[in-house]
């Protein structure tokens, strides 16, 4: 049975569950930033996906960076599965501006996670539950 991770459990705010991935907001206000977690029991590696379920995690990074990029219009989306702390198969998709606190360096381990105001977080929860509700049904 699929379990999310509990530091992935702690550090998101739920957005909606798609058809083979639970989409996760990170709290942390520098970087508009999404995680797909692919909800399969024990996946901590792409290889750990079936071939329908790899075409389905495509579709969904895809739609995942199309809805990002409509919304924050982005001057590039880093994309990255790292895990080395938390194992469970993650799916990082950060919204990138040439101007932000780590451009141009990863945004992984430069500074602390800087969580959202609660107004702010709920609008960002809010407009991203809206448009993955819309695109979803596309």
């Amino acid at each position: 049975m699929f379990e999310l991770d509990a530091r992935l459990n702690n550090d998101t705010v739920f957005i909606t569950d798609l058809p083979l991935c639970r989409v996760l907001l990170m709290n942390d206000s520098q970087f508009p930033w999404v995680i797909l977690v692919p909800r399969v029991a024990g996946a901590t590696e792409f290889t750990d996906l079936d071939e329908k379920q790899m075409t389905q995690y495509t579709f969904e990074s895809l739609l995942c960076s199309e809805i990002l990029s409509v919304l924050y219009k982005p001057d590039k989306m880093n994309i990255a599965a790292l895990g080395n702390i938390v194992k469970q198969l993650h799916i990082h998709h950060v919204v990138r501006f040439d101007c932000d606190v780590a451009w141009p360096a990863p945004v992984w381990g430069r500074q602390p996670a800087v969580p959202y105001e609660p107004a702010i977080l709920d609008e960002h929860v809010s407009r991203l539950k809206q448009a993955f509700s819309t695109k979803e049904k596309i």
